[in-house]
């Protein structure tokens, strides 16, 4: 027996001295670079706990201070050598301890948490800046940070989440906007593709903005918020976990309705806030396709859509649109739906550069064959009155229209042959000057008296100046023998287009502009010529 003690001592001597060569030889070779030399700062804390103070001048090199490229690159090599030594830890279960961990290594256990708890707060501190390559590493090896110790340290299964860096790194990703590469990047790579991450994220984002959060903190809210687009619809769809899965079967991240309560109440949290002109357009772009679906009450939304629609403008039609789409989609009921499309139907929407979107959406909203005839005589009447100042570009569009739309309500089509003018009819004080019962001050399109009217208006544009607004008035006077048009040929038309289309056509013939070309224009004939003066010169003196 003592032979072998002797012997293995002598094994264990020799080890040490082997050891103690290879250091003496590092130390004895050429000053080795940054990279060389956190390597081997890196390998030795790996080998032996006598080295674990390497930890410490690893946290030295992380100086994100100073703008270099050296120094960064430094910073960076520096930031990855010591996540490889905590994943290795952790995995090991040196930073965790027990009941039966004595007195000695619980110092250890403290020391080493305390390092790593300073190793977070420089990732942290390296995430918020803007350099892209720095701030998203920082992003991965805190990721992985999460990701080993969610496995290895925590007891509770949500302690990682609610209490450890994740909420930080949140916050620093909405509050800071200067690292938008950083923000996208945790979206693609975990919000999207993490059940447990998205729903961890949504639990923070309610926090966050459940407080008085800025405007630059808001885009950055809603740019995560945006990315959500598959809704779970049952516990199988739950399948895809950074983390550790939970062991209680009925805990939240397995239900689907919990997952859409959590997106529910971010989103509220944000539509609560005085949104700017372009958020409050981002949400309302995303209602239908990103919002909604998530959405457990859709009539939580009604408020939002409200204001939303009172800011006017194209903001307003966005509005409609949203609304529009939960009505045939969830089942909301909005008695007040027709009445606000028709005040947007006022004397700018013809001029709008926006027109061509308000009709697509305008003919998707008046489609239903089973709207009242009163609804669509006001409407159709509306717009023809408004064709009369619209420009020539506004108004090949919505004769065609109207021309739809009668021929989806033939009750409508009284319109096109009434007389206002016959001898027969007597005329109410308030209608004597233009014979036209139609309110257009009505608000209410059901009161507007539209269908006692006529479609007058568009008999006056037959004569229009135009000769392509005029043949296109005349559709209404022939027999409806076309099932529809196809709006889409006619919606896209502006000055300069039907200015083209002129100057493409073949002249067959050449106009005669005078059969007489005149002498004078500004000024009077002599009476001797027997001449007869210019209109403009009765209109106007130029002398």
């Amino acid at each position: 027996m003592p032979g072998l003690l002797d012997g293995t001592s002598k094994k264990r001597k020799r080890k040490l001295h082997l050891v103690d060569a290879a250091e003496s030889a590092e130390s004895s070779s050429p000053v080795p670079s940054k990279h060389d030399e956190i390597l081997l700062l890196e390998t030795q804390v790996l080998r032996s706990r006598r080295y674990y103070n390497n930890i410490t001048t690893l946290l030295g090199y992380i100086k994100v201070q100073d703008s270099q490229d050296a120094q960064e690159q430094t910073s960076v090599l520096a930031a990855v050598a010591l996540c490889r030594v905590f994943c290795r830890l952790i995995a090991s279960g040196d930073m965790s301890k027990s009941r039966e961990t004595s007195k000695d290594e619980t110092v250890i256990v403290q020391w080493l948490m305390k390092n790593f708890q300073e190793y977070q707060r420089a990732l942290l501190s390296m995430l918020a800046l803007p350099s892209p390559g720095i701030s998203t590493t920082a992003l991965t090896l805190l990721m992985q940070l999460i990701k080993e110790s969610d496995v290895q340290l925590t007891v509770n299964e949500d302690a990682i989440w609610c209490n450890g860096v994740f909420p930080n790194i949140l916050q620093t990703l909405v509050n800071v906007t200067a690292i938008d590469n950083t923000r996208a990047a945790f979206v693609d790579k975990y919000f999207v593709r993490y059940d447990d991450i998205r729903y961890h994220t949504l639990t923070q984002l309610i926090e966050f903005a459940s407080t008085n959060v800025s405007s630059a903190s808001l885009d950055s809210t809603l740019s995560i918020l945006s990315a959500l687009e598959t809704v779970p619809v049952s516990r199988g769809d739950i399948k895809d976990f950074f983390g550790r899965r939970p062991t209680k079967t009925k805990h939240g991240l397995y239900s689907p309705i919990a997952h859409k309560r959590q997106a529910q109440e971010a989103w509220m949290a944000v539509l609560k806030h005085d949104l700017t002109k372009s958020q409050r357009r981002t949400a309302l772009e995303l209602m239908s396709r990103r919002i909604a679906p998530w959405f457990l009450n859709v009539e939580l939304l009604m408020d939002f859509l409200t204001d939303s629609f009172n800011v006017g403008g194209s903001t307003s039609l966005m509005a409609l649109s949203g609304l529009f789409n939960l009505i045939q989609e969830k089942n909301l009921d909005y008695p007040q739906f027709y009445t606000k499309l028709y005040s947007l139907l006022d004397s700018d929407v013809l001029h709008s550069k926006h027109r061509s979107i308000f009709f697509r959406l305008l003919d998707t909203f008046l489609a239903s064959t089973h709207l009242p005839a009163v609804l669509a005589a006001s409407f159709i009447k509306r717009l023809s009155r408004l064709t009369l100042h619209a420009p020539p570009s506004g108004i090949v569009f919505v004769v065609p229209w109207i021309y739809n739309l009668l021929k989806n309500h033939p009750a409508c089509s009284f319109l096109i042959h009434r007389n206002l003018t016959s001898d027969t009819e007597v005329l109410s004080p308030e209608d004597e000057r233009w014979g036209d019962p139609f309110c257009m001050e009505e608000p209410h399109p059901m009161e507007t008296k539209a269908l006692e009217s006529s479609l007058w208006e568009i008999q006056m544009l037959q004569s229009h100046y135009h000769p392509n607004v005029a043949a296109i008035a005349k559709i209404i006077s022939e027999q409806f023998t076309k099932q529809a048009y196809n709006l889409e040929d006619f919606l896209d038309h502006s000055y300069g287009s039907m200015l083209e289309a002129e100057l493409l056509k073949d002249i067959k013939k050449s106009p005669v502009v005078e059969y007489e070309i005149p002498k004078q224009i500004f000024f009077k004939h002599d009476t001797e010529l027997g001449r007869q003066d210019s209109l403009v010169v009765g209109l106007w003196g130029f002398n």
